[in-house]
């Protein structure tokens, strides 16, 4: 994924913190905070310490990148979101990882219900 469509700056991801809306699941967390006339998404991954060691963090983040580039297509074009992966995460496949960023992100009204379908 191309850095353009990254939330890289402190102050970016503490207003999305702030003045998003969040829904969680088992192993992630998604905040999310529209943002009209932007000309794609932009995405913040966050991985903690406690998700294991740098290997294992870089490994979740790869696997969270992949698993949405998959899904750029059915992304909503105008909204950033910070993904947050919990302590199970290292224990996820790629498959894994992306059935359940699918499940977050349809809880958080990011996805169309045809994104299901597609990931099987």
């Amino acid at each position: 994924m191309r850095k353009s469509y990254r939330v890289k700056k402190e102050q970016e991801f503490q207003t999305v913190f702030e003045a998003g809306h969040s829904v969680a699941n088992r192993n992630f967390v998604v905040y999310q905070l529209e943002k009209p006339g932007q000309k794609h998404f932009r995405v913040g991954l966050s991985v903690g310490k406690k998700v294991g060691n740098a290997v294992m963090r870089n490994r979740v983040k790869r696997y969270i990148r992949q698993s949405l580039l998959e899904l750029k297509p059915e992304l909503p074009q105008t909204v950033d979101f910070l993904v947050i992966a919990r302590r199970g995460a290292n224990q996820l496949t790629m498959a894994e990882t992306k059935q359940n960023l699918v499940h977050v992100l349809k809880l958080a009204k990011l996805l169309k219900e045809e994104a299901d379908s597609a990931s099987k």
